[in-house]
Formats: structure tokens, sequence, C-alpha cells
């Protein structure tokens, strides 16, 4: 069976030691809406300019090109979104909150970890159909604009009150909100990665 994305990142965040420090206060509305800006402004960041054979071009056979990973980017956030909103609909269980371990600062550095790789679904591989980064990148802010109302929307005590269970454990709605925009923040490290790679076209 493959590992999920999801399930992989949050046996590792399991490992990692309580003592994380954060660089901000991961525990408050502003901060997860601008960690929503931040990652998709670094993506813009990164793929800006890149020509149609830069999108497309492959490390090796098995490995994903940028526009495939645009594509799992864009894939992904909308059935991630669509999992933390099935369980921020069911009744708030505040009585469970002593039950979740993992810390907010420990599931952004888990997910921005990329010694530790996972193997999408086959409906979550993209399969290249960006031709020029404008096209992804429209495409996923026009989802996030979703994703951002709803969190405008919502009370921080909501996200908190809801508990929900997880491949390594339970989980609050905020942490599902997280953990969206950190695996926009992970494959734009793929895509660092790529780019990096010797082989990677000038223009």
């Amino acid at each position: 069976m493959k590992t999920s994305i999801f399930g992989l990142i949050l046996f590792f965040i399991g490992s990692l030691p309580l003592t994380v420090n954060a660089q901000q206060n991961a525990n408050d509305k502003d901060f997860l809406l601008n960690y929503f800006e931040e990652t998709v402004e670094n993506l813009k960041n990164e793929i800006s300019g890149l020509s149609e054979e830069q999108m497309h071009f492959k490390p090796s056979e098995n490995e994903w090109s940028i526009s495939q990973c645009l594509e799992h980017i864009v894939l992904t956030e909308n059935m991630l979104f669509e999992m933390a909103k099935a369980g921020m609909e069911k009744p708030e269980n505040p009585e469970r909150k002593e039950e979740v371990q993992v810390k907010d600062e420990q599931l952004i550095e888990g997910i921005n970890d990329r010694s530790h790789k996972a193997q999408a679904s086959d409906e979550l591989t993209g399969e290249g159909k960006y031709d020029n980064p404008e096209e992804g990148i429209t495409e996923l802010q026009l989802q996030r604009e979703k994703v951002l109302g709803y969190i405008q929307e919502a009370s921080l005590e909501a996200f908190r009150n809801h508990i929900s269970d997880s491949p390594f454990g339970p989980i609050d709605g905020y942490q599902s909100m997280l953990f969206i925009a950190g695996h926009t923040a992970r494959h734009t490290l793929q895509i660092a990665e790529v780019k990096a790679n010797e082989n990677f076209p000038s223009e």
C-alpha cells in the first residue's frame, strides 16, 4: 500500500522533539492567514518566468516536473480543504483537546522536512497540464479564496474545539488548515530541488 503524504508527514512529526521553537506564535488566525499568503507568494516567486521547457523538465523518469508539482499542489489543496471542512461540520468535541499531542510548530516543521518522501495517490499525481506558471497560480489562488473566506468566517475557538483522528493521532481544525498551506510550502521546496538539477534548462 502506498504511504500517503498526510500519513507519512504526521508519522515524522511524531518523532520530533517537543521543544521545537516557533519563530511566530502559531496560535491565531492572523498567523494562519499570513502563512497561506506566505506560501503562495513563495511558490509564485519560485516559478515566476519559467518557460514551457523548464516547466516540463523532469530530473529523472521517476521524478516529477515542476508542472506536475504545481498540479499536485492544486489537486491536493482542494482535497485537504474538503477534508478539513468535513471535520469542522461535525459537533465540537473540546473534551478531546488533551488528546492532541502534536504542536503547531511541529506540524509545520514536519511538512517541510524533505528528507522524508511520500508517494501520492494516482488521483493526486499531476499529469503536467500547466505549460506556464500563471495557469497553475491562477487556479490555486481562485481555490484559496474559498479557503481564506472559510478561515475568516470561522472562529479560532471553533477550530480548536474540533478534534479529529488522523493517521498519527488526534489533531484539531486549526492544524488541519495549517497542513493545507504547509503542503504548498513542502512542494515549493521540491520545485527548488528540480531547478537545482544540473540538467535543468537554462531557459
